[in-house]
């Protein structure tokens, strides 16, 4: 029925062009090629995060503290104290300043910023209003400053405009800000007695941060802890962008509870990407009493919650909720090494534990192959033959009190489709639990593949699990099946996710398109364009729609008919029509020119009776057999204009089946949208269905990404639906559109 001449659909995404007798010019995919080299995209946003020399912040040769006192019961005293031993152990020089005091503990005193003895390299700012002090800091060529001040943004709109000046007065002096609302945890004292990758984490409350903190007690290596308050200059992408490149760094643990900016956010996150180091984060704000009590205590934007989980998965930042899942899998990440399969081998000393360990696993996406028989009659010289060994291995107990105990170990982890052995112990039972721990360390010491153990007893008191279990540096040690679940997937997912890592950044398009040209033409800012105006924008940017014409009398409508081709769709176009079918403004399946000149009466008839302006009434092909689905723009407040796919037609806002993704990002992600929806069965055909042109589709989500990208702020909203996406290999017709111009 259809043989649109609206473009040209193939499979090769690297070479596809848009054809419709226009300039032709390559999709988001395949743009690097073509593009110029540039630090800015095609919106002038930039395309790499820069990278903050934050080494003389973390270890300065020179320290001011502003406001210094050794007057015991003031809260300051306590502060310069806690600083002095801090400089001392990064082998810094500390200065007191106070315009009252002639020493401090000790220390001459400057009486203010001027009368330093040299140029610091960080100033800590002790006072109740950083402003006054921030031109000081300027003139005296200070490199960065901390404020720990509070009554700024947390407190509402006053605190919010007083924090802008003071944003403002650090932009202008040239130093680095951290805070204010921040507090003392960057000058912690971290144990340098620990070896391996270590964790660098960042707090925007500072109490939240304390659990990681602790994993110091149990043998894990920190570096540094930035509690970023309320993010007046330095803020999160800054520390991660800066930790990414550490060598020491392992993984970067965050608990964030806004996002500052976006797109600072994506390109830091970006940075890691590239370099493979891991970021684990907590984000609040799920929930709007999340999300007003993260407002209130940070006083920035949560963002809309389905937006910013979307984002953070394109660029693999991996989102946990609770503080022990981010304290055990940032442990693992930063300490295990790249697995060599991905294949979960369950070992334990009863069936009950691997079976109910098992099927968590398995609802979590974790791979459980079955062993093989050769590989099963091989773990049955050691275990009994009525024992299952296929996928949970089910020793019995007994096996693991002698010899036979890390014969089974080894066997499994020789297994060239395991990767990872995730022994639960659900409860110490000595001496089984004792000799089974050091069997598990004694093998992890031997291979290259990752040993798991889920130490259950409530206690934790026990010798095997404090003093052979944490001792152990190549053991991945958990307390619950839970967070060992979670970490492991985590740890897979991200090892598979950087090996084909490719920054999208790389492919965003620097130059616009000969189609941006045209669509600006078409954009009117202010208003919602017509639905015939909002084809022809999809038009500009090669997107097919149906054979129409516009037309503003009953008899031209029969001509157009004629002209179309029966049968036709007749549908209400206007700049301020939204819902056309709710308000009887769309007829289907006309099959005779009377029935189209009835057809134009009676529309007209009822937007004159709604009061609804026209400017004309469409006459359109009718398009069926395929599937219905959307395709839109949206403006997120943080991340700018984002992309949605989903199931159209009445179905979207019934099933709310959609996925997000935020510009830019390539083909990979665009199908990974469709992977996501709960009815991404029809696309494959059901009942019978045949499949359909799913290349078609992810074309479509690419061109209209390029439309977000080049319109940017101007397209407040575009809403495709339905997009009929037709039988394999027929392409997809956009059948309706809204576009709002901002």
């Amino acid at each position: 029925m259809l043989g649109s001449t609206h473009g040209t659909f193939t499979t090769d995404f690297r070479a596809r062009v848009v054809a419709c007798g226009e300039e032709p010019y390559a999709i988001v995919h395949s743009m690097a090629a073509a593009a110029t080299e540039g630090d800015l995209d095609v919106s002038g946003r930039p395309l790499h995060a820069p990278v903050p020399d934050l080494d003389r912040f973390f270890r300065p040769e020179s320290v001011a503290v502003i406001g210094a006192s050794d007057t015991e019961g003031r809260p300051n005293t306590g502060i310069t104290r806690q600083l002095i031993d801090w400089a001392e152990r990064v082998g810094a020089r500390l200065h007191p300043v106070h315009p009252s005091r002639e020493s401090v503990f000790g220390r001459a005193c400057c009486p203010s910023v001027a009368d330093l003895p040299e140029q610091v390299d960080l100033a800590v700012l002790l006072v109740g209003d950083p402003l006054p002090v921030i031109e000081e800091l300027a003139q005296a060529k200070v490199k960065f400053a901390v404020a720990f001040a509070s009554g700024f943004a947390e407190t509402g709109e006053e605190g919010a405009a007083a924090q802008a000046r003071l944003a403002a007065a650090v932009e202008r002096s040239g130093l680095r800000l951290l805070g204010p609302n921040t507090n003392l945890n960057a000058f912690e004292k971290f144990r340098d007695d620990l070896d391996g990758p270590a964790i660098a984490l960042i707090t925007q409350s500072g109490h939240q941060g304390r659990p990681v903190y602790t994993l110091q007690e149990l043998g894990v290596r920190l570096s540094h802890w930035a509690p970023t308050g309320n993010e007046a200059d330095l803020e999160t992408a800054d520390f991660i962008s800066y930790f990414s490149q550490r060598p020491e760094v392992g993984a970067i643990a965050c608990y964030v509870e806004g996002l500052k900016k976006g797109r600072s956010f994506l390109l830091a996150a970006d940075r890691a990407a590239r370099a493979g180091v891991p970021v684990v984060a907590v984000k609040v704000g799920r929930t709007e009493t999340g999300a007003r009590m993260a407002a209130s205590h940070t006083g920035k934007l949560t963002g809309a919650d389905q937006v910013v989980d979307a984002a953070m998965r394109q660029f693999g930042v991996i989102r946990v909720d609770g503080l022990d899942e981010l304290q055990d899998t940032a442990t693992l990440l930063a300490r295990a090494r790249k697995p060599v399969a991905d294949g979960v081998v369950v070992y334990s000393i009863s069936g009950g534990t691997g079976a109910h360990f098992s099927d968590l696993a398995t609802g979590a996406g974790l791979k459980l192959p079955t062993l093989s028989e050769e590989k099963q009659r091989e773990l049955h010289e050691w275990i009994p033959g009525y024992l299952n060994v296929a996928n949970p291995v089910d020793n019995g107990g007994h096996p693991v009190g002698d010899w036979r105990g890390r014969k089974i170990i080894d066997a499994i982890l020789a297994d060239p489709a395991v990767g990872v052995l995730i022994c639960p112990i659900t409860g110490p039972f000595p001496p089984m639990s004792d000799k089974l721990a050091q069997d598990l360390v004694d093998a992890a010491e031997t291979t290259d593949k990752l040993v798991c153990v889920i130490w259950g007893s409530p206690v934790g008191t026990e010798d095997a699990y404090r003093t052979t279990l944490l001792g152990s540096s190549r053991v991945a040690t958990f307390r619950t099946f839970g967070n060992c679940i979670t970490a492991v997937k985590a740890y897979l997912d991200h090892h598979q996710f950087t090996a084909s890592y490719r920054s999208p950044f790389d492919e965003a398009p620097r130059t616009p398109s000969p189609s941006f040209r045209k669509a600006q033409a078409l954009m009117r800012p202010g208003q919602q364009l017509s639905e015939h105006a909002a084809k022809q924008l999809l038009r500009a940017y090669g997107i097919r729609v149906p054979r129409e014409q516009l037309v503003t009398s009953a008899a031209a409508s029969v001509r157009a008919a004629g002209l179309v081709g029966y049968p036709v769709v007749m549908k209400a176009s206007g700049a301020r029509l939204a819902h056309k079918t709710e308000l009887g403004l769309v007829k289907v399946g006309l099959t005779s020119a009377s029935q189209v000149r009835d057809a134009y009466r009676e529309l007209t008839d009822i937007a004159r009776y709604e009061g609804v302006e026209l400017d004309g009434i469409l006459v359109c092909q009718m398009v069926e057999r395929g599937v219905e689905m959307m395709v839109g723009v949206t403006q997120d407040a943080l991340f700018g204009p984002t992309v949605t796919v989903g199931l159209g037609g009445v179905l979207v806002e019934v099933l709310h089946d959609a996925a997000v993704r935020v510009p830019p990002f390539g083909e990979d992600q665009a199908r990974s949208m469709l992977g996501e929806l709960r009815g991404r069965a029809l696309l494959e055909g059901v009942r019978g269905g045949p499949p359909v042109d799913v290349d078609a589709l992810v074309e479509v989500v690419l061109r209209v990404q390029r439309m977000a990208l080049e319109l940017g702020d101007d397209l407040a909203e575009l809403d495709i639906n339905p997009l009929m996406v037709l039988g394999r290999g027929q392409g997809a017709v956009a059948l309706d559109a809204l576009a709002v111009c901002r």
